[in-house]
């Protein structure tokens, strides 16, 4: 009996860049476009402008947008969207390739709760029902 096979796992045959493997319609563009928008330091996100000294910190709209993915996924653990960060496509390319540990993740929405709540509220008005989210879903 003949049956479908795969290619062989030593076969090299990835596309020319991580933009080919996100579709023109994905929901993560939806999100990229929405947290640039935002004004992110008059929203009140800590570090959204960086220091001169010291270790440059993660941009906020990248943290942001690793929050709103796993919001839309219903993914809430830090430890889970570290992975995530680490393996899958989409999250690869709205980061931009960054993986931030499971620490940085957890720290970012213990000292910026207020600004992603007000967000979040946002979000879920102008886009739930675009990308397939319940807008009654919270932090």
């Amino acid at each position: 009996m003949r049956y479908v096979k795969g290619i062989s796992r030593e076969q090299l045959e990835f596309a020319q860049s991580i933009e080919d493997y996100v579709a023109k319609d994905n929901a993560v563009r939806v999100i990229d476009a929405f947290v640039g928008m935002l004004n992110l330091a008059e929203l009140g996100f800590l570090k959204a402008t960086p220091a001169r000294t010291g270790r440059r910190p993660f941009d906020p709209g990248d943290m942001l947008r690793l929050y709103i993915y796993g919001y839309t996924n219903g993914i809430r653990s830090s430890r889970r969207l570290e992975a995530e960060a680490e393996r899958n496509l989409e999250v690869m390319w709205l980061l931009r390739k960054l993986t931030p540990d499971y620490k940085t993740i957890a720290d970012f929405r213990r000292d910026n709760r207020e600004p992603l709540r007000l967000v979040f509220r946002q979000f879920g008005g102008r886009h739930s029902a675009r990308i397939g989210v319940s807008s009654a879903r919270t932090l």
